[in-house]
């Protein structure tokens, strides 16, 4: 077990990290932001939640090589538990570490588990080890992908967390997308002055938009990887298994939402379209929604969420909704694509988003923003105050956001 723990840390023996030197090789880099939201003051317990293939493990090891400039290399720990075969392996690995770390003399240290919700009863391991007091003097960073949402785990550790942190490591926007490509415009934060600000710069904007809308926020499409699209679905497929899930009616609930997109749809329609229940259709939408693969704009009148009414599903990233178009047999209309990255992106930036549908449509709500995508769409009637998005609209209103 030793062999394995050093070649999880090689800057115990003074080696470059290959994972920071692969990065380093990508021709388009960046640091992720959500590592400065990371605590680094004992005693914390993070959780750093995200997609797999959207760059944690990078994140990761690229905030240990920051911590590693005036730190000890022996008060630094990463291991990858998809590597423990249970939660004895795990207790085995930690026991290893803190006898390295006394061996050393050290006091203050920082753990990185990632892919923890691969072992089984991990949490069982580490609250034990919290409530023993072993890790008083540590910084304990727990990374997963989204089923630790599903499975509850996070929420196992009331009263254990310390100044700890929930880090989500998502996609990159629109906005961080061009940023990473040269273009930053600056921002003061009013809404209609900033579209303003950002149009000074449309065509750089709109030649951006559509490497975009191909390659997403993922680090692998963005650098053009030929297998992102296949590890992204090895990666669903794997995780769909381990919950217990149908990979087939999963694909065919995404294809059912793709055929009927952008009109909003109820879970009857889609469990009709595809010969299941609609309870079926609700607890696997859920279970995407958790595996921040798509998300629900429900409709709202006035203050009211009628929450049993038809809905409208959008995909998170365009990345993720070609990859799961292409695996769906599917072809989303380009009216489709429009809202769904204009509903992404407002529900990043205010966490939720809805629409509107009677004489009338509104294809987004988000707080005081009505919002209607008309790229690619016929000519309707809006409401007052509406904001209308042509094509050559929507990167730079993106942009402006600031999400």
């Amino acid at each position: 077990m030793e062999p394995l723990v050093r070649r999880h840390n090689p800057w115990w023996s003074g080696e470059s990290d290959p994972v920071v030197e692969r990065w380093r090789r990508a021709s388009v880099k960046w640091i992720p932001e959500w590592i400065k939201e990371v605590s680094l003051e004992p005693f914390s317990l993070n959780f750093v939640i995200g997609p797999r293939q959207v760059g944690k493990t990078t994140g990761l090891r690229l905030l240990i090589h920051r911590l590693l400039e005036d730190r000890s290399p022996y008060q630094l720990f990463y291991f990858n538990c998809d590597f423990t075969a249970d939660m004895e392996h795990l207790r085995r690995v930690l026991d290893l570490y803190l006898s390295v770390k006394r061996a050393h003399g050290l006091s203050e240290c920082f753990i990185f588990l990632d892919e923890v919700g691969s072992t089984a009863g991990w949490w069982r391991v580490i609250k034990g080890y919290i409530d023993l007091g072993a890790l008083d003097d540590c910084v304990l960073t727990l990374a997963g992908s989204s089923t630790l949402r599903l499975k509850g785990e996070v929420e196992l550790f009331p009263g254990r967390r310390g100044k700890g942190t929930d880090v989500k490591a998502l996609p990159l926007t629109f906005k961080e997308f061009a940023e990473v490509h040269g273009v930053k415009i600056p921002l003061s934060g009013n809404l209609e002055r900033d579209i303003a600000e950002a149009k000074l710069y449309q065509d750089k904007l709109e030649d951006l938009f559509k490497q975009y809308l191909k390659l997403g926020g993922f680090p692998l499409s963005i650098n053009r990887d030929e297998r992102a699209p296949e590890y992204l679905l090895l990666a669903l497929e794997g995780e769909l298994l381990r919950l217990g899930k149908s990979p087939q009616i999963a694909k065919a609930i995404i294809s059912s939402i793709m055929r009927k997109a952008p009109s909003p749809l109820s879970y009857s329609a889609i469990a009709k379209d595809i010969g299941v229940s609609y309870k079926t259709v609700e607890d696997y939408i859920q279970t995407l929604r958790k595996l921040f693969l798509l998300e629900i704009a429900y409709h709202k009148e006035g203050k009211r969420i009628l929450w049993r009414k038809e809905k409208k599903i959008f995909f998170l990233d365009p990345f993720i909704a070609n990859t799961l178009a292409e695996w769906a047999g599917e072809a989303p209309l380009q009216a489709s694509i429009y809202e769904w990255v204009t509903q992404a992106h407002l529900h990043r930036k205010y966490g939720e988003v809805y629409y509107y549908r009677n004489a009338y449509e509104i294809d987004c709500i988000a707080r005081n923003l009505k919002i209607e995508v008309k790229a690619g769409k016929p000519h309707r009637k809006y409401p007052k105050n509406t904001i209308t998005l042509t094509q050559e609209d929507i990167p730079p209103f993106l942009y402006a956001l600031n999400t």
